[in-house]
């Protein structure tokens, strides 16, 4: 292997999570890690010091003029926007700061900062990145950066999801959640959801969905008291986070990601945009 593909490849990982915690997409992460490939194999690595910071420098880049045009798309966007579900492995909850900076509680208040803000707080929050590191990436000088870090962080603290819950709370809040589901029992629904719990549904304009936010465990438990009793429904993790991936005649139609807060579902994430499952579909069927 070459010492440029090596390289690349060691860092790949890193790479492709900066540009998914930048655009909440995976295709377009996937596109920007492309783009930075093939910057990569031009550079002559003789006068690179530091080969990791040199590609997350690429891949910034390229994710932030990405992002820019993605967030003048979504102004236009019908209904909830969410990120694209990435199913995780179990190793990465175990992690709770990535487990955290992946999930979609998080990565919604990520979209409230603009692209600058958001690459500067992933590279120093979430990959604790140098200030001079971070600086290159954005092309700004350390002490803006130094500024944009305080501003973003600040912001997301005033945001940010509540406390962390262990491993054993989310699987049984999840196999409670998903007997209350199949069943259709809505006093098992509502023994299970936040009496605030907020349902956000993503159909992109193609699928049926709920144009606002559902807020409420009656209104939220009407709402998937109606989920066929055709459908199949399989515990998976994404973005970290407990989920349900559910299946109508063999496909996935739609991922739920959960939230959870004092061992009650606190947030529901359902994705529904047939663009935005292609991914899981492909993952979940080589897992089988």
């Amino acid at each position: 292997m070459d010492p440029a593909t090596e390289a690349f490849l060691a860092h790949r990982n890193l790479l492709f999570t900066v540009a998914y915690e930048m655009l909440g997409s995976a295709a377009d992460a996937e596109d920007a890690l492309q783009e930075t490939w093939l910057r990569w194999v031009d550079v002559d690595l003789d006068t690179v010091r530091d080969q990791r910071a040199y590609l997350v420098r690429i891949t910034t880049r390229q994710a932030l003029g990405r992002l820019r045009t993605l967030s003048r798309r979504r102004e236009s966007y019908v209904g909830p926007w969410l990120p694209e579900p990435l199913l995780t492995a179990p190793d990465v909850a175990e992690d709770v700061e990535l487990a955290d900076s992946v999930s979609m509680a998080m990565l919604l208040v990520l979209e409230t900062l603009n692209p600058t803000e958001r690459a500067v707080f992933v590279l120093r929050e979430v990959f604790d990145l140098e200030y001079d590191e971070i600086a290159g990436a954005v092309d700004k000088n350390p002490a803006a950066v130094r500024q944009i870090a305080h501003r973003a962080r600040a912001h997301v603290a005033a945001r940010r999801p509540r406390g962390d819950v262990s491993a054993v709370e989310s699987r049984a809040a999840l196999e409670a959640f998903r007997l209350a589901v199949e069943t259709g029992d809505l006093q098992r629904l509502l023994d299970v959801l936040s009496p605030d719990v907020v349902l956000l549904t993503d159909g992109g304009g193609v699928r049926p969905a709920a144009l606002d936010p559902v807020v409420g465990a009656g209104r939220v438990a009407a709402v998937l008291g109606r989920i066929a009793a055709a459908a199949s429904l399989r515990p998976a993790q994404v973005n970290g986070c407990p989920a349900l991936i559910l299946r109508l005649d063999g496909a996935v139609d739609a991922v739920i990601a959960l939230r959870i807060d004092d061992e009650l579902v606190s947030g529901l994430y359902v994705v529904r945009n047939p663009e935005k499952l292609s991914r899981v579909e492909r993952e979940s069927l080589l897992s089988r």
